[in-house]
């Protein structure tokens, strides 16, 4: 759509930091890196799917037009540069000149305009645009978004990787949900894709980095492929995945079981890369499933729950108690909604099955087996719901197809058992996002999501002080927890390894394989 003209202010600072150290450069390359990746992928449709199995690979493959860089602060990617306009409801985004797709073509601000309209038609996320009057493309270099009012996260919004705005070519735009063709501007490109096996990518050896940059920053900077070839491999067995780091079949592994760091922190071949607050054990509940369509029976459950023991079985250990959206280091963290948490009160859970008229009907736990921690956290809930009288089962699938069961609510589920991990680090918009329409994970039926909640997500994206936008925050946490929306159970421990001939495998949220090699 054609917006009305605009006058440009200055160039926001972040898009245009100068470089300040010796540019990097491939020590060595070639090779194949093999990493073990703990869970299935059901995609690599990143603008579709929330799961971290397909973020894990996907995001080596697209770009996006701003991202965030190791700290978390928003970052040029596919952007040379942004300008606000100065009655802040409008941005413009100019673009680098020098990307281009794996498919060889040259990417323009049409490709943008399309990947946007995508977004917004089967994009997870797509309230990102709720407050966006519009857009266009008003030559190949250029992409303006215009606001309807002013809202200051709106960068912050659009940089977040959870469910990134990818860019691909614009005849991709119709592409159904789910079904991306993998095509994108990143160092590496896709060449297989074995479910439940592999998937394979190699050098794009017509990838430009951004020399606004020196080095690897975040998901953006300066990128470089060093592997001939990337292989994530998928090994759900906890096992299997340490025997192949020891013997050298696998070069990195997304997860080291608690139980082998003894044994591996006297291997002098592997490098342990321990990660803290890496996520928040989670699980939804579904609202239009009976019996946890009753308020009552949902607060029943909460009150059963012992989460020390949840999460000791989760984690072996390796965990924190943690009621908050936020990890308890962030300055966004709140406890609102403490009184909620960890109540372990048989008796309390008793009467309010009681009150709810519970008959022993099936509260059904979907949880998988590729994750361990989300199938043992579902296993002692089930034997602590047991105790207090709930007719708990557990349905048992591969990650995959849990997800898909999740994005429907009617598949016979009550609780499907998750983590958040890149949200929280991401902040609190990107956290909460999953409990609003378009997708509500908590499954009301169109129409009838939370007014409340939808209130002080508002408040958390346009209110101009930060206090106001932080209190917005912990009015809509602790209302979801109140409601019984989602169940926190504590933040655990990640544990990573590489091979101690990988050089550059730095921890983040996502295994970036660029700027890493073989010494």
């Amino acid at each position: 759509m054609r917006l009305g003209p605009l006058v440009w202010v200055g160039v926001i600072a972040w898009l245009t930091a100068p470089a300040e150290a010796a540019r990097f450069s491939c020590p060595r390359t070639g090779g194949e890196f093999v990493f073990g990746q703990e869970a299935n992928v059901n995609s690599l449709d990143m603008m579709t799917s929330s799961a971290i199995s397909t973020r894990n690979i996907a995001m080596n493959v697209f770009e996006t037009l701003v991202t965030r860089d190791d700290r978390n602060q928003p970052s040029a990617e596919l952007a040379e540069s942004v300008t606000e306009a100065p009655d802040r409801l409008g941005y413009s985004f100019r673009l680098r000149q020098d990307v281009r797709f794996h498919n060889g073509k040259t990417m323009s601000s049409a490709d943008v305009l399309a990947s946007f309209e995508r977004y917004r038609r089967v994009g997870l996320q797509r309230n990102t645009f709720d407050n966006v009057a519009g857009w266009e493309a008003p030559d190949a270099a250029t992409f303006v978004i215009r606001l309807r009012q002013p809202q200051p996260t709106f960068l912050e919004q659009l940089s977040s990787f959870a469910v990134p705005i990818v860019i691909v070519p614009a005849e991709l735009k119709d592409d159904q949900a789910q079904q991306l063709r993998t095509i994108g501007t990143g160092p590496w490109r896709l060449v297989e894709y074995t479910p439940g096996s592999q998937v394979r990518l190699v050098r794009f050896d017509g990838y430009a980095a951004n020399t606004t940059y020196d080095d690897r920053a975040g998901f953006g900077g300066y990128k470089q492929a060093c592997f001939d070839a990337v292989t994530f491999r998928i090994v759900t067995e906890p096992g299997a995945r340490v025997a192949g780091l020891q013997t050298g079949e696998l070069q990195g592994v997304e997860d080291v079981p608690t139980k082998s760091l003894a044994a591996l922190k006297g291997d002098a071949n592997v490098t342990l890369i321990p990660l803290q607050n890496w996520w928040i054990q989670i699980a939804y509940a579904n609202t239009r499933q009976p019996p946890t369509d009753n308020l009552l029976v949902r607060r029943a459950i909460q009150a059963a729950l012992n989460m020390d023991e949840i999460m000791e079985a989760a984690t072996d250990g390796n965990y924190r108690l943690n009621v908050g959206f936020q990890y308890p280091n962030q300055p966004t963290y709140t406890d609102a909604g403490r009184e909620t948490y960890d109540i372990r009160n048989p008796a309390l859970a008793r009467k309010y099955l009681a009150e709810a008229g519970y008959k022993g009907e099936p509260v059904v736990l979907l949880t998988n087996k590729d994750y361990t921690s989300m199938y043992n956290a579902a296993l002692v809930m089930s034997e602590q719901l047991k105790e207090v009288g709930i007719n708990a089962q557990m349905r048992v699938t591969d990650w995959p197809t849990s997800v898909a069961m999740r994005q429907k609510p009617d598949s016979g589920w009550n609780f499907f058992f998750t983590g958040w991990g890149t949200e929280p680090s991401l902040g609190p918009i990107p956290t909460v996002q999953v409990l609003l329409p378009p997708n509500p994970v908590y499954a009301p039926p169109p129409g009838h999501e939370d007014p409340e909640l939808a209130a002080a997500f508002r408040d958390m994206t346009v209110e101009p002080d930060p206090a106001a936008r932080q209190a917005a925050f912990a009015r809509l946490q602790k209302r979801a927890l109140e409601m019984v929306y989602v169940v926190p159970f504590g933040s655990l421990t990640k544990v990573q390894a590489v091979r101690a001939n990988v050089k550059g495998f730095r921890p983040f949220r996502i295994p970036r394989m660029a700027n890493v090699w073989f010494e």
